[in-house]
């Protein structure tokens, strides 16, 4: 197995990469082939599984990605057409999107119908970014990335969040996991062979290895 994560310039890619060589450890998945850090949509194209990272602003990380020649569209081949299993994470969940609401509209992948806003929790008192460990609660029967995180810490599975803007799709079945600050954010997305988190599972200790193996042993 090989899992391509893709590096257009945002996200702590090496942090990304350790996590998931470890998780592929713990789950006695051996090295998960290789896991490679890269910007050539040729070695994207041949994945097995496909990672896209993202910190940042949605418009700069749209720019950056398409600043890579030929990315965009091995994506569409690989993710679209062949079926490979994608995982975006933080902004490269939001990239999924038809468009972002942040400082300007800007188009998304629109692989998920859906925007990319800012958050307006129903508490003032809750500051803006949203920053730190969360409870998840399992929605719309959940997901196979999901399965068993319940059993990584007691009680709900608490993950890390750092972000301003959230993911509201089209379709509210979409949404497998919300996480609470002043209401429900999404903080997990899938259809077909697309899931997103909204959180860091890289940085989110037992339940993100946990999450990481899940989605390596994937088979949508």
């Amino acid at each position: 197995m090989t899992v391509a994560i893709i590096d257009y310039g945002s996200g702590n890619l090496r942090s990304a990469a350790k996590a998931f060589e470890r998780a592929a450890r713990t789950a006695g998945l051996g090295e998960a082939g290789a896991v490679t850090v890269t910007d050539d949509p040729e070695t994207v194209r041949r994945a097995d599984r496909i990672v896209l990272p993202g910190v940042g602003a949605f418009a700069d990380c749209k720019a950056g990605l398409a600043a890579l020649p030929g990315m965009i569209e091995a994506l569409e081949e690989a993710v679209l057409h062949r079926g490979r299993p994608f995982l975006g994470i933080c902004v490269g969940m939001q990239l999924m999107a038809s468009v972002g609401h942040e400082y300007k509209d800007t188009p998304g992948l629109g692989w998920i119908a859906g925007a990319v806003s800012p958050l307006a929790p129903a508490d003032p008192g809750l500051k803006i970014p949203h920053m730190g460990w969360n409870a998840l609660e399992i929605v719309h029967g959940g997901h196979p990335v999901l399965d068993g995180l319940d059993k990584t810490a007691a009680g709900s599975p608490h993950t890390y969040f750092v972000h301003s803007y959230g993911f509201t799709p089209a379709d509210p079945q979409a949404v497998k996991a919300v996480a609470d600050y002043g209401g429900a954010v999404a903080a997990v997305i899938a259809r077909d062979n697309l899931v997103g988190t909204q959180f860091h599972p890289e940085k989110s200790q037992a339940t993100g290895l946990a999450l990481i193996a899940n989605f390596l042993d994937w088979r949508p």
